[in-house]
């Protein structure tokens, strides 16, 4: 890609701020986005939808990158539906645009922090740190915040300051995985100064944490996973290990003791008598999804699966049998991608172990995680226990059984994922497929039985070859698209009926589908003809 230059698209109307640009002074006036979201703003696309211009001022932007700039000139451009152009010039840059809330490059002098665990705060907080929230909630969630930066990582070698981002982005993960690996969703670093916030909720949690440090501590496999795919996708596009920190291995040998404690069944192996899990979660609550049963250990899980547990999804609905597919699949992908870097370092011992955990997860989801449906064959469960129970359905959230190629662990020709993807993909075959008048797409419990998310039309579209499928899905999520962003989820009846006017995720998730696309099938996008755009 050639050099961006120093103009940003904004409209037409708008310079990017230079990398040194202090914007502090402003920000006393910019408004909070979570407001200025759900209101149009102009100029207009000259499509027939008229979608919003919903970038914040230049001044009001949380990070600036001319490269990005360029990406947005060079994909909009080209692109013959200019409302779909609009949706990518609001969508891709919105990670960047309004939720970096606090990011040092390293060069800063910072107060040590104080640390609540005893021996484990050396070096912490130190180098490039960037806290990254999901939107309109103040708060970073590990899960999030990768796929959040996910579409700038092929940028990375090419400007300095968003490689130092996501390197940041790393630490700052790796600080949470030390301090309490079984949490979802992190408060502001002690040295950011912001304020941390409540969510409101009475929990009971063991291992107890800090609520000055974490903003909830649902039990999320994914979420771990998602912490060593920040990684590997930083050194797959940079090949830089400025990551391998002492750090950074402390939250990994943290996450491998999770996976120890979490392979464990609900009763002993040889004597049969319970033994209570590490990670117990009570919520006071009228919501089932929201809390475990059986005080707080959730319903029983078998021995030697191989598979690994997780307490909730990454929806943050509790599983009802704790061994979530999905979750075990990535985990087991991204461990083996991570022993492929530590070992490129000379770490053979640990490479090993990695290579080991990773064989037998993915033997366990191939063993215990496929079973036979009378109608649609071999298919891969959302859930198991190990005893022969098994939940058949998909959530849209990420990692979903609908993802499974986009995650590495099976190519999308796969005859199993095949049958998996047209039972998921059907009213008779998923009870989340939601269908109405407006919209149709897989939903899932977090939000209810009349709201499908729009992410699942995109990862329906990245996970397809048939141009219709993909085009049908891309009109689905735009015409669902009216304040000009993603939302979390639309009621199918009605559009105007939707779940969260900013919500950085799904905006990624689009953008990436959009950038897919342009890499696989330009000419849906650009025109007959076109020649594939890739911005690595």
């Amino acid at each position: 890609m050639a050099a961006a230059g120093n103009k940003a698209r904004a409209g037409g109307a708008q310079d990017v701020l230079e990398s040194d640009y202090d914007n502090s002074r402003y920000k006393a006036a910019c408004p909070e986005y979570q407001h200025y979201a759900i209101f149009p703003h102009r100029p207009l696309s000259d499509g027939p939808l008229a979608l919003p211009y919903q970038r914040p001022s230049l001044h009001c932007r949380t990070f600036t990158s001319p490269l990005v700039e360029k990406v947005i000139e060079d994909v909009t451009s080209r692109m013959k539906d200019k409302d779909l152009a609009r949706l990518f010039e609001n969508a891709f840059p919105n990670t960047l645009d309004t939720t970096v809330r606090w990011h040092v490059d390293g060069t800063q002098k910072q107060a040590k922090a104080k640390h609540y665990l005893s021996g484990r705060s050396d070096g912490a907080w130190e180098g490039p740190q960037s806290f990254i929230v999901t939107g309109d909630i103040n708060a970073e969630w590990l899960r999030d915040s990768t796929n959040q930066l996910a579409q700038y990582q092929a940028l990375a070698p090419r400007d300095k300051r968003i490689e130092t981002l996501i390197l940041g982005a790393i630490n700052t993960q790796a600080e949470y995985v030390i301090e309490s690996p079984y949490c979802n969703a992190y408060q502001p670093p002690p040295p950011s100064h912001i304020p941390p916030s409540s969510n409101g909720q009475q929990d009971i949690v063991h291992p107890v944490y800090e609520q000055t440090q974490v903003f909830e501590c649902k039990y999320e496999l994914d979420s771990l996973a998602h912490f060593l795919a920040l990684g590997n996708q930083f050194y797959a596009n940079t090949k830089s290990t400025a990551f391998l920190t002492k750090r950074w291995y402390m939250a990994l040998d943290t996450l491998l003791v999770v996976l120890d404690e979490q392979s464990k069944s609900t009763f002993n192996e040889t004597t049969g008598k319970f033994e209570r899990n590490e990670y117990t979660f009570q919520r006071i609550t009228t919501v089932s999804s929201e809390t475990l049963g059986l005080s707080g250990v959730g319903n029983p899980l078998n021995s030697g699966t191989g598979l690994i547990r997780s307490a909730f999804r990454p929806s943050d609905d509790a599983t009802i049998l704790g061994f979530f597919i999905p979750a075990n699949a990535m985990m087991a992908v991204e461990l083996k991608r991570t022993a492929g870097i530590v070992g490129s370092t000379g770490k053979a011992e640990l490479r090993k172990v990695l290579l080991a955990r990773a064989s037998s997860i993915e033997k366990g989801v191939w063993e215990a995680g496929v079973v036979n449906h009378k109608r649609y064959g071999d298919v891969f469960a959302f859930e198991v226990d190990g005893y022969g129970s098994q939940i058949l359905m998909d959530d849209a959230n990420l990692p979903s059984l609908l993802a499974l190629p986009l995650l590495g662990f099976v190519d999308v020709s796969d005859k199993t994922y095949q049958n998996t993807r047209k039972m998921i993909l059907e009213k008779s075959g998923n009870p989340y497929y939601l269908t109405g008048k407006a919209f149709s797409a897989i939903g899932g419990p977090h939000i209810g039985l009349q709201h499908a998310w729009p992410m699942s039309r995109l990862v329906q579209a990245m996970t397809s070859d048939d141009d219709e499928e993909i085009l049908d899905s891309l009109e689905a999520v735009k015409k669902t698209s009216k304040l000009g962003l993603i939302h979390e989820s639309i009621n199918v009846e009605r559009v105007a009926d939707y779940t969260r006017s900013w919500f950085a995720w799904a905006n990624s998730v689009f953008a990436q589908t959009v950038l897919d696309v342009a890499a696989r099938k330009p000419h849906l996008i650009f025109g007959k003809d076109a020649e594939p755009y890739r911005i690595g």
